[in-house]
């Protein structure tokens, strides 16, 4: 399992267009994708719903685990996307 912590720097925090976002790059790898807060909760980075239900703020820190063959390149990707924010200014 690999697994790194980012955080959220959209003005907007985690909405549903970066949640979106998040969930198509998650699914183009077969590793299970999990996402836990600094409170300790953990969604499947493969849901949307799950992943709305967080309600994630601009500098909200989460960590990031990819477990599974290709567990390398899902945790690079989605590190990148979020530290892009998601393609917003």
């Amino acid at each position: 399992m690999k697994s790194q912590q980012v955080t959220i720097q959209n003005d907007q925090g985690f909405h549903v267009r970066p949640a979106q976002l998040f969930v198509q790059e998650s699914n183009k790898f077969a590793s299970h994708i999990k996402l836990t807060t600094e409170a300790n909760n953990t969604v499947d980075g493969k849901s949307i719903l799950g992943l709305m239900t967080l309600g994630l703020a601009q500098g909200s820190k989460v960590t990031i685990e990819a477990e599974g063959a290709d567990e390398d390149q899902a945790l690079a990707a989605l590190v990148a996307l979020v530290e892009s924010k998601f393609g917003e200014a």
